[in-house]
């Protein structure tokens, strides 16, 4: 068969969309599986190798499920609302909604031109009215439920971006989209209380398949610990410091307590304290510094002792310093610290530099030295003394504080509330109303969508100011409650909005009346796999899960978590090993790979580079290796001869059913394609193969490589798709080989093999193994020692 892959892949995708061979059925009485991956930011640069590794994945997996007889629901769609599209939009003049949709165009005609089976009858882009009306009826729900919610805190800045970013985009103090550092900045901003649903978010883990390292990361970024409060009186005053310790028992070792230096007290308690000038001098210097600066371990101490105000231990009774200090946040724990500088090397570090008392509690270290951070025998520390077992020093001292009426047990979370907001057009507008009378009030749902308006100036304002809030048509309306003037929420959403909650829409994408219909969300809910990027197994998923047991809790959704098991690949390098990008000049456009080699070559390669989780770098000899392979199974039509089993093949090709079939459901996608590697030589070597087995060896390939294989199936002349044909199965028993092959060595070294039967017995072993002429030879005239034989392995003889 020639093998001209332009003409034979165009032919197969026009075929396989006028047919809609993959669209999911509404049938419910068939087994389902859903499958779903990360859907794209359809950028305007347009889709990378990365996009094609991740997604292979799970199209394998979604072909040999509709083989296998399931309903398949294989969709994809498009994440378009965000910071890269509306400044790509200023940088080029150009609306928005003009720039997405090219290039949801151009991602589409790049995602068709790879052969995806996806449903394309379902797709769903998040800046779509009929889309975001949905997203925003679930914050309406959030709102009404008190986990929407706003709040005036220090807030991460993107000067750049203008606009507020989320703790998690802006790690490292530098802003996600445009690598700007971030500034601190005092505004009123969205929360949504995801804080309420950690216990169980934590939970949820147990009862879902996700790899041992996503389920790690979420639960570090959820970050519970049990310990204790404890409230540490202010001298002279009603009031006190409560703390959050993991470490109860190391409290007789605290001498001084740390506050944020924007901590409530110190306006309050300002007639007491005597250096008020030093005190605003530092809060104005710590205004200067992002979150991350302030936070960092490895760096200068400084703060500033409140004079006039002191703290008393609740356990020791003693009176101890109060100092404000940069690495003391107001937005995480209590905003105030309990320092046991003998046991904490920050403290330790701290107290040395400003001359504070270092106590030991806990023997084994030099104070001189350093903080000790290990266990050991409590010192110092009255009804503590003496103990050495760290669990039950902190239960006794959880229950003194208990017992005095300052403290009790308490759990906390690292993770913080979800910061909702963003200061800019292209986002879905947030359906609240603020009335001078009323306050905030929800947009009636029958209202919903708030649709963005049309705008030309699009640029975000000065200060943090969203561009809709110069719109008067838009911000200026009437409160839905009261009837009076009020003014419309001109935040918009997060990126992450409409990407927490994509997967549900897919079950029913053109649903107007509700998120989604309860029949079809009990079908195909939950998603059975889950494939994605690493970078997305912390705020995505955590975000969705979030939504999703919302809804949950709402009755709205049928089981309690979204995704029954998440899978993840691993990074697709440049040909120098290093990741890829434009700046390096190694980025590799899955374009020319179709161009110059076809599709099926790319599909087949990116499973075939390396283990699938792992990053593996791009290597063009392989790519070639790979349409060689392409192009000697599509010339398998030339020794195609007659019906049934070539005997000498009937074996390997029972093995290597099996091994592809489990090899996939594994995700072994490299060792699968091998196999059918190491099969077609075979076949080569043998010569000749059936009308039966050509068409066998062409199902199992045709979920990696389906343009060659579809055309196989056509020149075999069956009328029906292979897309739709049944996976071949596998006879156990014909997946053992008849006979093997064994080594025979003379006194440990290898000398000859031998070919037995694979049930041969020891005594068969032996016989085979001395008749054979090579070793005849070189035991002839010699004292036969030892015989040893393993069973399907070896015969060695010892001879003298």
């Amino acid at each position: 068969m020639k093998y001209d892959f332009k003409s034979i892949e165009e032919k197969w995708q026009s075929r396989w969309e006028d047919s809609k061979v993959f669209n999911a059925s509404d049938d419910y009485s068939k087994p389902k599986f859903y499958g779903l991956v990360e859907f794209p930011y359809p950028s305007g640069s347009g889709m990378h190798v990365g996009h094609i590794k991740a997604y292979s994945s799970l199209e394998v997996i979604s072909r040999k499920r509709r083989m296998q007889g399931y309903n398949v629901l294989f969709p994809i769609g498009f994440d378009a609302f965000g910071l890269p599209t509306e400044n790509s939009a200023i940088k080029f003049n150009t609306h928005p909604r003009i720039l997405t949709d090219k290039n949801i165009e151009k991602f589409t005609s790049q995602l068709k031109k790879v052969g995806f089976s996806f449903d394309w009858s379902r797709v769903v882009d998040t800046t779509d009215e009929n889309y975001y009306k949905w997203t925003q009826w679930i914050f309406l729900k959030m709102f009404e439920n008190g986990l929407a919610f706003r709040d005036q805190a220090l807030v991460n800045y993107c000067p750049h971006c203008k606009c507020v970013l989320s703790n998690e985009d802006s790690q490292g103090g530098e802003c996600d989209i445009c690598h700007s550092q971030i500034v601190q900045k005092s505004k009123d901003v969205w929360y949504l209380r995801i804080t309420e649903y950690a216990e169980k978010l934590l939970n949820g883990l147990k009862d879902v398949d996700y790899l041992p390292n996503i389920k790690m990361q979420q639960e570090n970024w959820i970050g519970r610990s049990e310990g204790a409060f404890a409230n540490f009186a202010i001298s002279g005053a009603d009031d006190s410091l409560r703390i959050y310790t993991t470490r109860p028992d190391t409290m007789f070792g605290v001498t001084f307590m740390v506050m944020a230096p924007e901590h409530p007290y110190i306006e309050k308690y300002a007639d007491r304290i005597t250096n008020m000038d030093a005190i605003k001098a530092y809060r104005e210097e710590c205004s200067k510094k992002t979150e991350f600066e302030r936070t960092q371990l490895v760096k200068e101490k400084t703060g500033v002792c409140i004079e006039g105000l002191t703290a008393i231990n609740p356990l020791s009774g003693k009176e101890i310093p109060i100092y404000i200090a940069d690495y003391v946040m107001m937005g995480y724990g209590t905003g105030a610290i309990m320092a046991v500088p003998a046991h904490d090397e920050r403290d330790y570090d701290f107290a040395k530099k400003f001359g504070i008392d270092i106590i030991e509690v806990i023997k084994g270290g030099d104070m001189s030295e350093g903080a000790y951070t290990g266990d050991g025998e409590m010192v110092n520390s009255e009804f503590l003394n003496g103990f050495t077992n760290k669990k039950d020093s902190i239960a006794k001292a959880t229950e003194v504080l208990a017992q005095r009426g300052v403290g009790e047990k308490g759990i906390q979370y690292k993770m913080k509330d979800w910061a909702f907001n963003r200061q800019r057009y292209w986002g879905e507008p947030i359906p609240i109303i603020h009335c001078p009378d009323c306050g905030m009030v929800a947009l009636p749902y029958e209202e919903l969508p708030l649709r963005l308006p049309a705008v030309e100036n699009f640029e975000p304002g000065e200060g943090g100011e969203s561009p809709l809030a110069k719109i008067d048509s838009f911000v200026n309306c009437k409160c839905p409650k009261c009837g009076k003037d009020a003014k419309r929420e001109t935040d918009t959403m997060p990126q992450w909005a409409g990407s927490s909650w994509y997967f549900l829409r897919y079950v029913d994408p053109s649903n107007d009346s509700e998120l989604a219909n309860a029949e079809a969300l009990k079908y195909w809910m939950p998603v059975d796999w889950y494939n994605g990027g690493m970078e997305h197994v912390t705020r995505h998923m955590i975000y969705s899960r979030f939504w999703y047991k919302f809804l949950y809790d709402l009755g709205i959704v049928p089981y309690e978590e979204p995704y029954a098991k998440r899978t993840a690949q691993g990074l697709v390098l440049g040909p120098d090993g290093v990741k890829m990008s434009k700046s390096r000049g190694n980025v590799i456009d899955p374009n020319d790979i179709v161009n110059n080699y076809g599709a099926d070559t790319l599909r087949t390669y990116v499973l075939f580079m390396g283990d699938y989780g792992s990053a593996a770098p791009w290597s063009e000899n392989s790519v070639k290796g790979c349409r060689r392979f392409i192009e000697r199974v599509a010339s398998l039509s030339d020794i195609t001869n007659g019906n049934g089993v070539t005997p000498e093949l009937e074996s390997d090709f029972h093995k290597t059913i099996k091994k592809v079939t489990e090899d996939i459901e594994a995700m072994k996608f490299n060792t699968a394609i091998a196999a059918m590697m190491t099969l077609l030589n075979r076949i080569y070597e043998v010569g000749t193969l059936t009308r039966d087995e050509l068409l066998t060896f062409a199902s199992i390939l045709s979920p990696f490589a389906p343009h060659i294989c579809e055309e196989i199936n056509e020149w075999l002349g069956n009328k029906d798709m292979l897309a739709t044909a049944p996976w071949p199965t596998y006879d156990e028993a014909k997946t053992v080989d008849a006979t093997i092959e064994i080594a025979v060595q003379i006194c440990g070294k290898l000398r000859s093999t031998v070919v037995i039967p694979a049930d041969a017995s020891k005594d068969d072993m032996l016989k085979a193994a001395k008749e054979n002429e090579r070793i005849a030879e070189l035991i002839d005239g010699k004292t036969i020692v030892k015989e040893i034989c393993v069973p399907g392995k070896l015969v060695n003889i010892v001879v003298r």
